[in-house]
């Protein structure tokens, strides 16, 4: 007989609200930046949305820290339909940009 591992269903999804309160679990990750040297640390909140804006786009992932801060400041983000596109997106930026440490506070 074979055995089929079961996998429980998320229940937080099952809260009652109104898509303008848009509900979501949060989770967080972190990635240490090497650049010049040094690392820098960036925490990622990644945001599963019960009723996201776009239904192909549950997952919103933003970094704590602004990159290219001397040319126009972004906050590196990512959106997907699963975690890892979200977090992929969000990564790609923070390595694609530099940091500035004098920048931000």
């Amino acid at each position: 007989m074979d055995w089929v591992e079961l996998v429980p269903m998320s229940e937080w999804k099952y809260i009652e609200t109104s898509n303008a309160e848009e509900f979501c679990r949060i989770e967080y990750c972190g990635i240490k930046k090497l650049q010049d040297g040094a690392a820098i640390d960036f925490v990622v909140t990644v945001r599963e949305y019960v009723k996201p804006p776009d239904p192909l786009m549950c997952f919103f992932a933003q970094a704590d820290k602004q990159v290219n801060q001397q040319v126009a400041a972004y906050t590196p983000c990512g959106w997907g339909k699963t975690i890892n596109e979200a977090l992929r997106e969000c990564v790609s930026a923070i390595r694609k940009f530099p940091y500035d440490p004098c920048c931000n506070s």
